[in-house]
C-alpha cells in the first residue's frame, strides 16, 4: 500500500496511531517550510505526519511544532504564542493540546505515556519553558525519563529554533558523524551537517 493508505489502514484496525515518531522527524520539514508561513508548515505537518500516523492527533501536535519552530527562527516568542497556536488545532483534539501546552502543566500530570504524542509536545514544551539555555532544556527532557530520546529530540528541535545555533555546546557537535548506508566509507561530519541544514533553510525561498 501507499504509506498514507497504510498507516489510514493500520489505524482503523487497531485505533492506535498517536505515537510521537512523527513529532520525532519534524525538525527538518519544520525548518523547510518555516519560510512559508503559518498555514503552510501546519498543513504540510499534518500531511507528512499522515503518511505513518493515522491518528489525527499525530497530525496536529507535528502541526504545533512546525509553527511553534517556524516562530522561533523567525525570532518571535513561541511560548507567548502557544494560546493562538492551541486555537487552530482541530476541535477534536484541541482540548488534549490546550491541557498539556498550558503554563502551569508538568510532565507528571500526563496521563499517559510520553512515547504519546501530545505528552511528549507537552513535555518538550515544558523543558524549553523551565530552563534558560539549550542544554538545560535537552538535560531536562532527558530527566524525564520514558521515551527519553525522542523527547529531548522533540525539545532539541525546539531549543535550537528558540535558542539559535550558537546556544548548543561545541562538545556535543563536534563529535557528530552520520555514515551514509551504501556510499561505502562516506561519513558527514559538524561542518557538512551544518551546510546541510543552512541549505534546508534556503531552499524553501
Amino acid at each position: 500500500m501507499p504509506w498514507d493508505r497504510a498507516a489510514a489502514t493500520h489505524f482503523e484496525v487497531n485505533r492506535r496511531a498517536a505515537g510521537n515518531g512523527s513529532l520525532m522527524r519534524a525538525s527538518t520539514s519544520a525548518v523547510y517550510f518555516a519560510r512559508a508561513g503559518r498555514p503552510a508548515t501546519m498543513a504540510a505537518a499534518r500531511r507528512i505526519a499522515a503518511l505513518t500516523h493515522g491518528d489525527r492527533a499525530a497530525w496536529e501536535g507535528t502541526a504545533v511544532f512546525h509553527e511553534l519552530v517556524r516562530l522561533g527562527m523567525a525570532g518571535a516568542d513561541p511560548l507567548g504564542a502557544l494560546p493562538e497556536v492551541v486555537d487552530l488545532v482541530h476541535p477534536d483534539h484541541r482540548e488534549r493540546y490546550a491541557t498539556v501546552l498550558a503554563a502551569d502543566w508538568h510532565p507528571e500530570r500526563a496521563t499517559e505515556f510520553n512515547g504519546a504524542v501530545w505528552p511528549c509536545l507537552g513535555s518538550a514544551v515544558w523543558a524549553l519553558r523551565t530552563t534558560t539555555t539549550f542544554e538545560d532544556a535537552v538535560r531536562a527532557a532527558i530527566d524525564l525519563g520514558g521515551d527519553t530520546d525522542t523527547v529531548a529530540a522533540v525539545t532539541g528541535g525546539l531549543a535550537g529554533a528558540y535558542h539559535g545555533l550558537d546556544a548548543i555546546p561545541a562538545r556535543w557537535t563536534e563529535p557528530l558523524h552520520v555514515p551514509l548506508p551504501g556510499f561505502g566509507e562516506r561519513v558527514l561530519r559538524q561542518a557538512e551537517l551544518t551546510d546541510l541544514a543552512h541549505r534546508l533553510a534556503a531552499a524553501a525561498d
